[in-house]
């Protein structure tokens, strides 16, 4: 079944909230399946990034273990950025029985095809975090155009008072971007440049293959010996593992009175940067929220129910016409609010932020260990 008439299926079987509907009596309506013995197939798009391990793989594992009273399973793959690998696990899961699959792509366009293989073999896909290409059935992410407006914002009130100001005469920032095969990237990069254009000048300006931080570092680098350590007022870095390969090279050229550099994903060892005075912010991600939405999602798809009960809204994408869609919202996290925000949601605890290298700078913002 095609997905068109697949979500003419959904739309028409019941919406309804998953627990409840499966073991509590509930006649089991034409095409909706009541089943808990579902397989879910996850794939992750790389390690690079502490999140996709940490986070998303066990909340989602937790999540539908939860929605399937602990019948359900999770076979799990990670890419680790490449892409032609992903589209073999995606067709080998398939091939192999899952009843619904969670795609993180490693690239949005190619990953396509082994989607279309999954429609063709009535397998719904989840879209999660990055907007795969193809027939896919629902969408989780968060909003990415949001995340460059908080960083291009942040930016330019670092800038401001820092007394850096903006324009030719005060200097230039470094956009380090995230990786060209990211469609993520393109969102935060078209969204910081709305902030940032007209109020300072780009000196140099990186799409960075597959998020590394070492190409970020070696990038960052070309950027410092082009224009100079003292000329760099500020860097604009997609996310964490990037921002760490930028103040790297900054450290490495003998900067000590660092510019402010921006990031995402809010990565322990970021964080760990900004109570450090290192990085200036990143932007926080509830990644358990994102990954129980898409692990509903699944769980839904999987038993041919509606997404109505889940989906926020709909959004038009390159290859379907609507997609049901779930957008979670984003905070900029700076030195200001790490206990309002990672800490409160339990994300990291005090202990872990405050190693001893960083202890003094936790006293100062009042981030005691033991408290």
């Amino acid at each position: 079944m095609n997905a068109h008439l697949r979500r003419a299926a959904l739309a028409a079987a019941v919406s309804a909230v998953l627990v409840p509907l499966a073991g509590c009596g509930a006649e089991e309506e034409p095409g909706v399946r009541l089943s808990d013995d579902i397989v879910v197939g996850l794939l992750l798009p790389e390690n690079q990034a502490a999140r996709y391990e940490q986070f998303d793989k066990p909340v989602i594992e937790e999540r539908i273990a939860h929605l399937t009273n602990n019948k359900g399973t999770v076979r799990y793959a990670n890419a680790r950025n490449d892409a032609s690998l992903q589209a073999q696990q995606l067709e080998s899961m398939v091939e192999g029985g899952v009843d619904v699959l969670i795609v993180d792509a490693v690239d949005s366009k190619s990953i396509a095809g082994a989607i279309e293989k999954a429609d063709e073999a009535g397998v719904p896909v989840v879209a999660f975090d990055r907007l795969a290409e193809g027939p896919i059935d629902g969408y989780v992410s968060f909003d990415n155009e949001e995340v460059g407006h908080i960083q291009g914002k942040a930016l330019l009130e670092a800038l401001k008072g820092s007394g850096s100001g903006s324009g030719p005469s005060k200097g230039k920032i470094v956009m380090m971007n995230g990786s060209p095969t990211d469609p993520n990237a393109a969102l935060f990069k078209k969204a910081a440049h709305t902030e940032l254009d007209g109020k300072v000048e780009v000196g140099m300006e990186y799409d960075t293959q597959d998020w590394k931080p070492d190409n970020a570092q070696a990038n960052m680098e070309a950027a410092i010996a082009t224009l100079g350590k003292d000329t760099v007022i500020g860097v604009y870095s997609a996310n964490d593992g990037m921002a760490g390969g930028v103040i790297t090279a900054l450290k490495s050229a003998g900067v000590t009175d660092l510019p402010p550099v921006t990031g995402q994903d809010a990565e322990l060892a970021a964080v760990q940067r900004i109570v450090a005075g290192d990085q200036y912010m990143t932007v926080y991600k509830q990644y358990a929220t994102e990954a129980d939405a898409a692990a509903e999602m699944a769980i839904l798809l999987a038993r041919r129910m509606g997404l109505g009960a889940a989906a926020h809204t709909d959004i038009e994408t390159p290859t379907e016409e609507s997609v049901p869609t779930v957008y979670i919202p984003v905070i900029a996290l700076t030195k200001d609010n790490i206990e309002e925000t990672v800490v409160r949601d339990g994300l990291y605890t005090v202990e872990q932020i405050c190693v001893p290298e960083v202890l003094d700078a936790c006293a100062e913002l009042g981030l005691v260990p033991g408290a």
